[in-house]
């Protein structure tokens, strides 16, 4: 192959690198969360760190086929303290725990790094602190003395002693060693690095491996495999080692795998597949490519339902019911395709929410609170493209619920609760959506303070009295905080903007619960997908637009008599209620039809509730779903585009954008990149 066929299959496996270490890496936070809860509460089950060393062994096995050697080194080094645990579980400590995830962020960061052709982080700390778990647990490090002189001596030398050992002819021989450190070996500068050596110097070093006697003495297993005489051995015994011929019918494989029950050879493990044999990796652009390819056919079909339309009226009976059925079968069709590609994006928020176990322990040591992170419906799917951009709301959410919605372990014991606090995430659908909530059991947001931190700033007047949706439009105002500084865990308000604007541009609505002492619900709503949705299509005087299925709640009908007006505002009663109008005829510019009877789509939750008031609907409709992008083209109000049957341009409405239009209106809350006419 020449250097460009090279270059383009190794990028190829570097994509599989990255998606492979995601999902081990996945795997063993989730990990690594059940061992901290059961160390020092309950005995450690051997099959989790049995389940970590593969995984780790798998990542080094990796980072050193692409030549990511900071990865190879640190995954090695945690992979070895895991070996130390196979054998003697009891040995596991908090500090270990805590080293071992350590140790797995540093590992993402140094595969994000190449992943983003950045820098690599320093690891030398966390290095060090893997390396004193293995080689001296127990013991306190003591400064090492100068190695012997035949130790010192330089790598020519050796390989010098190496030909010369293969001059004499003498056949190759297994050799076991067993090293047991001691205080008074470390204090003349013999450890288990220096044995090694030693021995490497001697002929191929096979096996390593730390294991503990019953009595609970650590020692070091070697295995080498040497021309060397006898004698050179018989010198180490004053240095704690000792030795013992290796049955020289064993291979390497056999040796090492012998002398490591807890689990199989190392090569075995290096040519695992992560992924189950029935599991197939697909790039996610030929999954976007085959949804163009049914989006072009959703099209296609809606102009076949449209030509239908046309010529059944002039065929026989008998012609037209045979094409209609054709039709119906056709569509049938299509749907399916549509939802079985459509499932090909989706993944479960459980990608995210374990992300969110490791955020919740680092804000907790930060802030020295007690915290518990409750999860459910991580089963819960979602498209993929969806997923990755909830990652930072998410992590707002949970960070200002650990370091601001809780209260400290002993404010919470003076109002009777207990100390520590508690954090829900939860996902679940609601018919086409599904519901993303992050809940806290703290103090709850003090709307009183966040009122007149609103006032100071100008966001509302003295006489508006805030609701949860006035409450929650402030705390994502940009930049808004009731706290004078920032810190890590940033303010309530801080962030908030992000999190609102990122779930409006999905399509999606946030709302929030809160009272006093009662903490605070923040929900998301989001739609499954982005691609290809059912749409109303809706009239507006000569205009037709679509509207996303999912975002409407209801449609109603009602009579232009029945409107009220107050302060500008339009409303009509519905079910008990009074429900606030948005009309789409003056906000688009467009001359109104007077009409006696009107159409309003229900949207929105609680008191976010709109009426978005329509002259028509004219049907339910697939859409495939066009966004604009480009700044230089979108209009206020306008999501995208799509293309009906009969070839017309549609242009799809943007609710979460009419809503804030509609609330800002309603509030008089100061909004950043408002609709703007003209």
């Amino acid at each position: 192959m020449n250097d460009s066929t090279n270059q383009i299959f190794f990028d190829q496996f570097l994509d599989e690198f990255f998606v492979e270490s995601d999902e081990n890496l996945t795997s063993i936070r989730q990990s690594l969360i059940t061992l901290e809860a059961d160390t020092g509460v309950r005995e450690i089950n051997p099959s989790l760190l049995e389940k970590l060393f593969r995984q780790f062994h798998t990542v080094k096995g990796l980072s050193g086929m692409v030549g990511l050697k900071e990865a190879e080194s640190l995954a090695h080094k945690m992979e070895s303290y895991l070996k130390v645990l196979r054998q003697d579980p009891h040995r596991l400590s908090p500090e270990g725990t805590a080293t071992l995830i350590e140790g797995t962020q540093a590992l993402e960061s140094v595969i994000a790094a190449r992943r983003d052709k950045s820098p690599p982080p320093a690891t030398a700390s966390i290095s060090e602190r893997l390396d004193a778990l293995v080689t001296s647990p127990s013991e306190p490090e003591t400064p090492q003395t100068a190695p012997p002189e035949a130790e010192s001596a330089p790598a020519p030398e050796k390989e010098r002693a190496v030909r010369q050992r293969e001059k004499t002819g003498k056949k190759e021989q297994t050799w076991q060693f067993e090293f047991r450190p001691s205080a008074e070996l470390s204090g003349r500068g013999v450890d288990v690095n220096r044995i090694r050596k030693r021995l490497e110097g001697t002929g191929k070093l096979i096996h390593a491996a730390p294991e503990i006697r019953e009595d609970g003495e650590v020692f070091f297993r070697f295995v080498v495999v040497s021309r060397a005489d006898e004698k050179v051995f018989e010198q180490w015994s004053k240095d704690g080692l000792t030795y013992a011929p290796g049955d020289e019918e064993q291979t390497a494989e056999q040796v090492a795998a012998a002398s490591d029950p807890g689990g199989p050879p190392e090569k075995t493990a290096a040519h695992e597949s992560v992924a189950p044999s029935n599991i197939v990796r697909v790039d996610l652009a030929r999954v976007e490519d085959l949804m163009q390819r049914v989006g072009d056919l959703v099209i296609s079909r809606s102009r076949f339902e449209d030509r239908v339309k046309h010529i059944e009226d002039i065929l026989p009976a008998s012609e037209a019911r045979d094409l209609q059925e054709i039709h119906s079968v056709m569509e049938l069709q299509i749907r399916d395709l549509r939802e079985g590609v459509m499932s090909l994006r989706l993944v479960p928020v459980a990608n995210v929410f374990t992300r969110m176990q490791f955020v919740t322990r680092d804000m907790a040591a930060q802030s020295g609170k007690k915290v518990s992170l409750s999860m459910s419906g991580q089963e819960t799917e979602i498209d993929k493209f969806v997923v990755e951009r909830m990652l930072d709301p998410l992590l707002h959410l949970v960070r200002n619920a650990v370091t601001h919605g809780l209260e400290s372990g002993e404010a919470r014991l003076r109002k009777g609760k207990p100390e520590q606090g508690n954090i829900y995430l939860r996902a679940f659908t609601e018919g086409d959506a599904v519901v993303i909530q992050v809940e806290d059991d703290g103090r709850g947001i003090q709307m009183e303070a966040v009122a007149a931190r609103a006032r100071e700033r100008g966001l509302i007047d003295k006489e508006t009295i805030p609701d949860m949706e006035i409450l929650l439009e402030i705390l994502c105002a940009p930049a808004f905080s009731t706290r004078n500084g920032s810190d890590l865990g940033s303010g309530r308000g801080v962030g908030m903007a992000v999190v609102k604007n990122r779930v409006e541009a999905l399509g999606g609505s946030l709302q929030l619960e809160t009272g006093p002492d009662k903490g605070a619900c923040f929900t998301m709503t989001l739609p499954l997908t982005l691609a290809i949705v059912d749409a109303l299509i809706v009239g507006v005087g000569e205009q037709v637009f679509a509207v996303p299925k999912p975002v409407v709640r209801e449609v109603i009908e009602f009579e232009t008599s029945s409107i009220s007006t107050l302060e500008n505002n339009e409303m009509i009663s519905y079910r008990g209620e009074v429900l606030s109008l948005f009309d789409l005829c003056p906000f688009f510019g467009m001359e109104e039809r007077p009409t006696e009877t009107r159409y309003a789509l229900v949207i929105g939750q609680g008191t976010g509730t709109l009426g978005l008031v329509v002259d028509r609907v004219v049907t339910i409709q697939e859409i495939v779903v066009q966004t604009v992008s480009d700044p230089l083209v979108r209009a206020p109000g306008i999501l995208g585009a799509t293309e009906l049957g009969d070839r017309r341009a549609v242009v799809i409405l943007d609710t979460a954008e009419l809503s804030r239009v509609a609330r800002s209106k309603d509030t008089r809350i100061e909004m950043q990149g408002g609709v703007q006419h003209g």
